[in-house]
């Protein structure tokens, strides 16, 4: 295996085991402890280390390592609030300009969604749950939001897998569904609304003070 696959694969597992509630924010990444496990080297752990530092996801402290990162609810909270700046014209700008295909998309998106929240899948809804936005932007043919709005969800990526419950997700995807049909509608007035509703909705559905304890990282990444 190459060393970008090397890297690769050691930043899908550590992306999993965050995600999978595994590996918790604070948890320290042993740069020795994730060679071992890996059986690579240090130099190919501290590439993928910087890669999901990038991501947001890893947290590079002098002298003291990697940690997931632990993202603040004031971050939390201003990343909503840059989001609905951004998400109430993307909302507008889409509603005017949606086509039948993308009303299609947007539903087989959703549907998506609410089969990851029906088996449970923790990682698979996080993610569609988020890309619904991104997606979009993409739709609309805004390749600069949408990859704004990607580095955006990024942010508050950890604490939107560690806070939000099966339930909260349930709600959020049923809201997407009901944005959509008012999309189809050509309603741009309620689909601001809608819109506007359900980033509050999701935002007060994170319980961003609660404190959560880290998990070791061997017994984390024994399910990898």
């Amino acid at each position: 295996m190459d060393t970008c696959s090397n890297t690769d694969l050691i930043v899908q597992a550590l992306t999993r085991a965050i995600v999978d509630h595994r590996l918790l924010p604070g948890a320290k990444l042993a740069e020795q402890k994730l060679a071992g496990h890996f059986g690579v080297s240090r130099t190919l752990v501290r590439q993928a280390l910087f890669q999901l530092s990038q991501k947001r996801l890893v947290t590079l402290e002098p002298a003291r390592g990697a940690f997931v990162a632990s993202p603040s609810a004031s971050e939390a909270r201003q990343v909503f609030a840059v989001r609905r700046m951004l998400e109430v014209e993307l909302t507008r700008a889409f509603v005017r300009a949606a086509t039948p295909a993308d009303i299609a998309a947007l539903r087989e998106h959703v549907a998506a969604e609410q089969a990851a929240v029906a088996r449970e899948d923790v990682a698979g809804r996080a993610e569609l749950l988020g890309d619904f936005h991104v997606r979009m932007a993409e739709l609309l043919g805004n390749a600069v939001l949408a990859q704004v709005l990607r580095d955006l969800l990024a942010r508050c990526a950890v604490a939107t897998l560690v806070y939000q419950s099966s339930h909260a997700a349930h709600d959020s995807s049923a809201e997407h569904a009901a944005l959509v049909e008012c999309f189809a509608q050509g309603n741009v007035t309620q689909a601001v609304k809608l819109m506007r509703e359900h980033l509050d909705h999701v935002e007060a559905g994170l319980n961003l003070d609660r404190p959560v304890p880290s998990h070791d990282v061997e017994s984390a990444l024994a399910l990898v």
